[in-house]
């Protein structure tokens, strides 16, 4: 990992364009996909952009032509930032896929900052009473593990397995809890292990250990290739393994006999679409979840980072930006 990858600038208040919210911001969640970012596992798309994709803050002007939200909604900006619209995945609804899909922190500058623009109709009117660092990581950690439950097509009352237990999968497994599931979690972490057992999970194993059951679906959340034939052998006939992440490395060979015959299916989880935005906050505000939280100011965001990938981070790092200093 490259030590201190970002550097602390000072830039003018960005000015909303037609069409777009200027957003003061109070809190900004770290996700993995900031640190593929700074390691250089994924390319930029701009040089010198403001990382940051899980922003709760307030609307403080609107461009021209542009009336909702109005000043003073608190919203959310999450991963997705704009789409063509016009595409044949628009228009079936898949937004994610489409070419030329948009991203913040990746296309236009985010989070880690005290001010940043966003398109309107792609941020999410969030509740008043919430603290911030409580909502920030449901914009990607929390939208992103629910598509993945969706892909993995967990069947009603289901076992499922998850992969690696960190922001997304802490919040996927209250989800899929909720919804009546069995779930078994297998991660290296010893304490992220404790976490899954007190959020409810029914058992909690070592990363490359079998389930105590066959599973009718799994997660990988983890971004190693090797655990996807140790996911894909652990499932049921007709089972189902969703990849999670916008990186992962090397997948070893498959057998076909052991990992993917009577119907087993990989598949992956490409961003998010407006709809799994607004679907997963109203279950959210349904079924309340528990956000565990490693908080940071917004100038120990190089900490935050290298303690995300050093395994230091229980449930999700956030920067706390306002007030911050």
């Amino acid at each position: 990992m490259a030590t201190a990858p970002l550097r602390r600038v000072r830039l003018p208040v960005p000015h909303p364009a037609p069409g777009e919210v200027l957003i003061e911001v109070e809190a900004c969640a770290v996700c993995r996909t900031d640190l593929h970012l700074a390691e250089g596992d994924l390319l930029p798309h701009r040089p010198r952009t403001v990382p940051g994709h899980e922003v709760v803050g307030r609307v403080v002007a609107c461009g021209a032509g542009t009336e909702q939200p109005a000043p003073g909604t608190r919203v959310g900006v999450a991963w997705l930032r704009g789409t063509c619209g016009q595409c044949l995945h628009c228009a079936r609804g898949a937004e994610n896929l489409c070419p030329d899909s948009r991203y913040t922190g990746w296309d236009a500058d985010g989070g880690y900052a005290e001010y940043l623009t966003a398109p309107q109709d792609f941020v999410y009117v969030l509740p008043d009473g919430p603290p911030a660092e409580q909502l920030a990581p449901l914009l990607c950690a929390g939208i992103i593990g629910y598509r993945a439950l969706l892909r993995a097509q967990l069947p009603r009352g289901g076992r499922l397995g998850v992969y690696g237990f960190g922001a997304s999968a802490h919040l996927t497994v209250q989800v899929a809890l909720a919804q009546g599931a069995t779930v078994h979690v297998l991660t290296r972490s010893e304490q992220a292990r404790r976490l899954a057992l007190e959020l409810g999970a029914a058992s909690a194993g070592e990363a490359y250990a079998a389930p105590p059951e066959p599973l009718d679906a799994a997660i990988l959340f983890a971004p190693v290739g090797d655990l996807v034939p140790v996911a894909l052998q652990a499932l049921e006939r007709g089972g189902t393994l969703a990849v999670a992440g916008i990186h992962l490395s090397d997948i070893p060979a498959l057998d076909y006999q052991r990992h993917l015959f009577n119907e087993r299916t990989l598949c992956s989880v490409t961003a998010n679409t407006r709809a799994d935005g607004r679907e997963l906050l109203s279950f959210a505000a349904r079924h309340p979840l528990r956000v565990s939280t490693t908080p940071y100011a917004l100038g120990e965001a190089d900490r935050a980072l290298a303690d995300l990938a050093a395994g230091r981070v229980t449930g999700a790092a956030v920067l706390r930006v306002k007030d911050s200093g």
